[in-house]
């Protein structure tokens, strides 16, 4: 059993915001594979599908981003997952806006729901894979210069970003592919660019 899960805050008035780039990826994914579900358990929105032949549980975890850990540790625990089986997919402030980046393991860099995510399946099983998509800080932008991080993140995407958001998600679809095919160190090869 593989798991990617995306990391977001469940409800229509976080559907489009920064904060919810791994739920929006998480429905590219279902809507490219098409994807049976969702259904509800354990605090997530649950779509499988199969990817060369493996069970694949796409989570939107439902608890709200900061005990994200609580559903996806749920998973992981039932059945019985190694930290190379998950994939996590999340915003992030250090990158530029709409870029992504691989990475297995490490620190959590702040994110609340990578911190509840470590909590919940232990200091020996933070090994597992993610996809860092870029929201860009908002000290690096006149227009959101005031804003405090937490706020900015719970900021909509404006119409320029979802139009420059959609290949993006094409690509994080095609690096998640490219990982569960255990290539990870070519996906960063070919992703690892600048755009």
């Amino acid at each position: 059993m593989k798991i990617i899960a995306g990391l977001g805050n469940p409800g229509p008035k976080y559907e489009i915001t920064r904060h919810n780039i791994g739920f929006l990826a998480i429905d590219r994914i279902v809507q490219r594979w098409k994807a049976s579900g969702p259904i509800q358990k354990n605090s997530a929105q649950i779509f499988q599908s199969s990817f060369q032949g493996e069970t694949v549980c796409l989570l939107k975890p439902q608890t709200f981003m900061n005990l994200s850990g609580k559903a996806i540790g749920a998973f992981f625990s039932y059945y019985q997952c190694k930290p190379e089986d998950l994939i996590v997919i999340h915003d992030e402030l250090d990158l530029p806006p709409l870029t992504f980046r691989l990475k297995t393991g490490g620190g959590t860099g702040g994110h609340n729901g990578l911190k509840s995510i470590d909590e919940y399946l232990g200091k020996e099983n933070t090994k597992y894979h993610r996809i860092r998509i870029g929201i860009g800080h908002p000290s690096l932008s006149l227009k959101t210069a005031r804003l405090a991080p937490a706020d900015y993140v719970l900021q909509p995407f404006d119409e320029q970003e979802l139009v420059r958001l959609d290949p993006i998600l094409d690509e994080t679809t095609q690096a998640a592919e490219e990982i569960l095919s255990g290539h990870i160190q070519a996906a960063m090869n070919k992703y690892h660019r600048t755009k």
